[in-house]
């Protein structure tokens, strides 16, 4: 109020009052003098003014105030402490009685009447509805205050919302003095406390009823705030003045903060309850120790008559207990008071302990508080992704470079990282540099709050990477099986794509019930693919690189240079896409429209999205590679391509036949307004395209059968048929050759066995493990290998060099396949590699199932270095396993296609610089008519250099090891080495770049899949996980139609129709002639490194040039990656197209290869290798 004033500078006025005397008068102006000048008080007065009746003799009323806390306390407390007395004794007296009445009944037995109990029935009968009464009304006051319900939340949330408001009044008041006149009509903050304390009295009456011991309730905390803060404001009212007193024990209710917000649902971690917990306990302590100091000092000692006392805001107060806890004590500030300086010194001992333990606590809950804590806003219009797993330098680098790759059509997407751990410095280096794009925030997925702290339920996907280098993969699968449960649980409609490490372990996924991969949801099992890219490079090498390459995003490097290096990149550029195709394309056959787009569009297709018309079949929609021209395009048919940019095959969508037939530029081909015509004729091809392609006569709808008119090998095949017949069987899905289960015992051989059997022609992989190794999954390697859609002749044979205890815990896997065979033994030892014949192999795959937990990167692939190294260094200067064998009467498998009797040269001796996609013997034959062969050793070919292989590699830096005389250098990329470049090393973080790929196009990874797995389908991996192997079915016409499918092959131009193209020809003359032809989509050519220098080279390394353009020239040696349609008469004749399954001849050769078509040439003396192979078609028989 404004006629209050100050009690240190203002006395009472006299003349206010008419019943003052002048003597009185005068005394207090004098008192009033002295008390301006000096700076102690002789008495505290208190101001009034004309409208307040209020003791004008300056009496003070606190006592008043405190009186009437002290009686409710001590009253109340006297009241319960009586209660229980009385309770007790009642009790006593009552179970005394009750045993008296207890051993009346047992005296008197049945002698009571029933009449007697009666009324004893009828007051328990009171006193249990008295217990109901009360209990239901303890029962309501205790859901009202205990925030369970909505209204208790509500009413919890009020109360400490009207004490904080009693708080904010008291510091308004405490600029006032200590004791005042006020009315309570005109006192606007008066009356407002009032309220507030009447409805603090109602929810301590709530309190009161629902506490359970009433005693402990009287002496809690809050009900000692309300006791001295609560009736003193009833005495104001009823004396017209107010004592400040001790109403800033209201800051005590700050310690309830933390549970009101923990009410809200604010507060959801133990380290913001904690925080929040020792800051509330910390500001109430400080704030209500301030409250006591401003009393006391502003009173004064009642003992020294209140003289004693000091002008302090409570403001200073609240300054003077901060340098006192803090140990600081500036002393511009102190206590005067004997009170103040008592509680002065007891609460530096607790304040200085509190200050010393609260407030370091304090500061480092503060500053560890997480940097990426925060949450995710979406922008509107953009899409997100989150990425979670193994987030570390290398794996967020790769992803990043591949996903945000410039060749990709505006990536409009933002990344957002989840892990738990925070990154180091490069890692947030990274992201800043990266910032536009990508965020980083500090969680787990299984943390729901972390899930929404990252909005996953709006997210686009979410990609999980794994750990490639961990040394329990099964442990590392499991943690990722589990972010999917934690992530699918939270939000079943995400979409996600997983890596895995093992391919059994996707088995466990299936058990997610919301895992489904026709959403689109997907688990990219690295070994399956790595194990199948492998494979596939025993079929083709060179493949596994080319494959690699398509599916990650490569910036094209322009060298002027005419190097091999040249090529190679100019193919590493190209990426894999997908568009829809133009309306003009419908109705054309698939050959007629992949040659239009090579040649007018300069796109590459290779694989089409069929739908079905049947509607009871599973998936109506399947990828087509190569379907041939029995297939017509339909109406918005999705086209897979190879191109450098995605900007390139938007020409396939936007091509229109009235607007685009004459455009020679592709470049041109742009969207157009006209209407499309769908009813068109196919496309022909300009006069000067066609005398390009060498004036083809054979339509694409006659395509003709590739004959097999080879006298010789006709007579003997009634024996092969019969074999076929009787070994050769299916799966159950008709997608892998298969046989009934064998026993280890009986496919493994010893070293003599080995020798003696003269493998040739086959696969050896050489495998590192033992028996605590972790299992890599050898099935993934069998089985395309094990394809239907190879004859059972053509399939190589396999042989395992390794560890007997390590392939007995893979047999389970291996045991339905046919052709397997086992050799216990070491790689490092060169007297086992000589037994499987190594020289003679078609591939040497070497890998390892070790873990190296070895610092040194360098050293994880120590023995598969080692093994690499020591077979380039073996030397076979002996043929006397060869001799002896052909003494004996048979010659090694795969001989017979290689022998001069199916050579179009005899003769000749084969040049080392020329391979081949298979094994080239490291032999030459002689033919001399009239004579059994001879077989001699190739003294030019007689290294281990030549052999044909593949080594795995865990770390990347580790292929500058493989190759000697190569001049890499350590810090150069994977894809830009020599032993990737040429298919001979292969590393399992290529596989890295399926994560982007897929996310963008799910139908890539299908496809990439179908063409390394050999026919792996959802279905075919459900019924794996059920069974764990294999399960034989009956050749049925439905199973057998899935035989009929494309695969990887590779044709030589040595010989056949396509010679006259290998020398200085066209490739795309001969990509035209093989699709019109034999329907073969050329995708590729495996080059030798050297063929492009003038003068000849000793080099035998090739190397991979992806899709070339139209104009690229041809060399002889050059080998084409082609897809080769599925031939249903190359079962009855093993003189077909001699292909990587199965061939082995000399690099110089002009009978081809991998696929070469058979020529006119005159073959003389043919019959006298006849005897020989059937010798050997015999020995076959036993050994299978």
């Amino acid at each position: 109020m404004s006629s209050n004033i100050h009690a240190n500078h203002l006395s009472l006025d006299a003349s206010s009052s008419s019943s003052s005397s002048s003597s009185s008068s005068s005394s207090s102006s004098s008192s009033s003098s002295s008390s301006v000048h000096e700076p102690k008080m002789d008495a505290l007065i208190i101001p009034v003014t004309m409208e307040v009746p209020c003791d004008s003799r300056g009496q003070r009323m606190w006592w008043a105030f405190l009186a009437s806390s002290m009686v409710t306390f001590f009253g109340g407390l006297f009241i319960i402490l009586l209660w229980r007395t009385l309770k007790y004794l009642w009790t006593v007296c009552c179970h005394c009685g009750g045993k008296t009445k207890e051993a009346q009944k047992i005296n008197n037995g049945s002698s009571q009447a029933d009449g007697t109990l009666k009324p004893v029935d009828e007051k328990e009968e009171v006193v249990a509805a008295e217990v109901g009464w009360m209990t239901s009304v303890k029962d309501w006051a205790g859901v009202m205050i205990s925030a369970q319900t909505l209204t208790g939340r509500v009413l919890v949330v009020l109360v400490f919302a009207l004490s904080i408001g009693a708080l904010v009044i008291y510091f308004i008041d405490s600029s006032n003095p200590i004791e005042s006149c006020q009315n309570f009509y005109k006192d606007f903050t008066l009356q407002i406390d009032m309220a507030f304390n009447v409805f603090f009295l109602l929810y301590f009456g709530l309190r009161f009823i629902a506490a359970n011991d009433k005693l402990w309730f009287w002496l809690e905390v809050n009900s000692v705030v309300d006791f001295f803060t609560v009736p003193p404001v009833f005495v104001s009212v009823y004396l017209n003045r107010s004592w400040l007193g001790l109403r800033f024990l209201r800051a005590l209710r700050l310690i309830q903060f933390s549970e009101i917000l923990q009410f809200l649902n604010i507060l959801k971690t133990s380290n913001s309850i904690k925080l929040v917990n020792l800051l509330s306990i910390f500001i109430s302590t400080w704030l209500t120790a301030a409250g006591f100091i401003h009393l006391v000092e502003n009173s004064g000692d009642p003992w020294e008559n209140f003289q004693n006392n000091q002008a302090l805001t409570y403001w200073e107060c609240v300054y003077l207990l901060m340098v006192t806890m803090s140990t600081v004590g500036y002393g511009d500030v102190y206590a005067k008071t004997t009170l103040g300086r008592l509680f002065m010194v007891f609460f530096i001992l607790g304040g200085l302990a509190m200050f010393a333990s609260y407030v370091p606590e304090i500061i480092e809950l503060i500053g560890n508080r997480k940097k990426y804590g925060g949450s995710y806003s979406a922008v509107s219009g953009r899409k997100h992704i989150v990425v979670c797993g193994h987030i570390t330098l290398e794996s967020v680098s790769n992803f990043l470079k591949d996903f945000l790759h410039k060749d990709r059509d505006d990536v409009n997407v933002e990344i957002v990282f989840l892990h738990n751990i925070s990154p180091n410095l490069e890692l947030e280096a990274l992201f800043k540099r990266h910032f536009t794009q990508v965020e980083f925030y500090q969680g787990s997925v299984l943390n729901p709050h972390d899930l929404a702290r990252v909005k996953i339920e709006s997210a686009d996907a979410c990609l999980i990477l794994a750990n490639k280098y961990c040394a329990d993969p099964d442990a590392e699968d499991a943690s990722n099986i589990m972010r999917v449960i934690s992530i699918k649980n939270y939000h079943p409609k995400i979409r996600i794509i997983t890596q895995m490490l093992q391919y059994h372990n996707k088995a466990h996924l299936l058990n997610i019930p919301s895992w489904n991969w026709k959403e689109g949801d997907d688990a990219i099992c690295l070994a399956e693919l790595k194990l199948g890219f492998i494979a596939q490079s025993c079929l083709a090498q060179g493949l596994s690189t080319m494959l690699a390459n398509l599916f990650s995003m490569r910036s094209f490097i322009k060298i002027e240079e005419d190097t091999w290096q040249k090529y190679y990149l100019e193919g590493v550029s190209n990426e894999m896409y997908t568009e829809y195709l133009s309306s003009a394309f419908v109705g054309l056959s698939f050959p007629t429209v992949c040659e239009l787009c090579f040649v007018k569009l300069k796109l590459l297709m290779i694989a089409i999205e069929y739908k079905s018309a049947n509607r009871e079949s599973r998936s109506r929609k399947r990828i087509l590679i190569n379907p041939g021209n029995h297939l017509k395009i339909q109406e918005g048919t999705l086209g897979f391509f190879i191109a450098s940019d995605a900007k390139e095959v938007k020409r396939a969508f936007f091509y229109c036949k009235a607007c685009h037939d004459d455009v020679t530029d592709p470049k041109r081909i742009k969207k157009c307004g006209c209407r499309r015509l769908e009813d068109e004729q196919p496309p022909t091809l300009s006069p000067k395209k066609k005398q390009r392609n060498g004036g083809m006569r054979n339509s694409p709808n006659s395509s003709p059968k590739l004959m097999r008119h080879d006298p010789l090998l006709i007579p003997g095949n009634d024996q092969i048929d019969n074999m076929d017949s009787n070994v050769k069987k299916y799966d159950s899905t008709g997608m892998f050759h298969w046989c009934a289960p064998k026993e280890i015992e009986k496919v493994i051989l010893t070293r003599s066995e080995a020798a003696m059997t003269v493998l040739s022609g086959h696969v050896v992989v050489c495998i590192f493990g033992d028996v605590s190794s972790a299992l890599i999954g050898l099935r993934n390697l069998v089985m395309p290998l094990r394809a239907s859609n190879f004859h059972y002749h053509e399939l190589k044979h396999i042989v395992f060099v390794g560890s007997i205890e390590y392939l007995k815990r893979e047999w389970e896997t291996l045991h339905n396949f046919p052709k397997v065979s086992i050799l216990p033994g070491t790689p490092l030892s060169r007297a086992d590699l000589r037994a499987v014949n190594i020289n003679l192999c078609d591939m040497c795959v070497i890998l390892s199932a070790n873990q190296n937990n070895i610092d040194d990167t360098s050293l994880q692939d120590k023995e598969c270095i080692l093994a690499s190294l020591n077979i380039k260094s073996m030397q076979f200067d002996d043929s006397i396993g060869v001799l002896q064998a052909n003494s004996q009467g048979f010659t090694p498998p795969g001989m017979d296609r290689s022998s001069p009797d199916n050579s179009p040269v005899h003769g000749m001796l084969r040049q080392p610089s020329i391979t081949t996609g298979v094994n080239i013997p490291i032999i030459t034959e002689l033919a001399k008519p009239g004579k059994l062969p001879l077989v001699s050793v190739n003294q030019e070919k007689n290294s281990g250099t030549h052999i044909l292989m593949i080594t795995e590699l865990v770390n990347d830096t580790n292929v500058q090891f493989l190759d000697q005389d190569d001049d890499d250098d350590p810090d150069t990329e994977l894809y830009l080495t020599q032993p990737f470049a040429c298919g001979t090393a292969f590393a399992v973080s290529v596989l890295d770049s399926l994560m982007s790929a897929t996310y963008f196009n799910d139908n890539i990874l299908t496809l990439i899949r179908t063409l390394v797995t050999g026919g792996a389908t959802p279905e075919l991996e459900a019924l794996i996980a059920e069974e764990n192997a294999l399960r034989g079915g009956y050749s049925t016409p439905q199973t057998l139609a899935n035989r009929d499918r494309c695969r990887v092959a590779q044709l030589a131009l040595l010989d056949g129709p396509f010679a006259d193209l290998g020398d200085g020809g066209c490739y795309g003359d001969l990509f035209c002639k093989a699709l019109k032809t034999y329907n073969m989509l050329c995708f590729g050519i495996y080059r030798l490194r050297d063929a492009h220098l003038s003068t000849p080279s000793q080099c035998t390394k090739r190397y991979v040039i992806t899709n070339p353009p139209y104009e690229f020239e041809l060399v002889p040696t050059d080998l084409i990656f082609c897809l080769m349609q599925f031939d249903h008469n190359a079962g009855q004749s093993r003189a077909s197209l001699s292909h990587s399954s199965h061939s082995s001849q000399s690099s110089s050769k002009k009978s081809s290869s991998v696929h070469s078509i058979p020529s006119t040439a005159n073959r003389p003396n043919r019959p006298k290798s006849r005897e020989s192979r059937d010798k050997q078609n015999r020995k076959e028989m036993v050994y299978r």
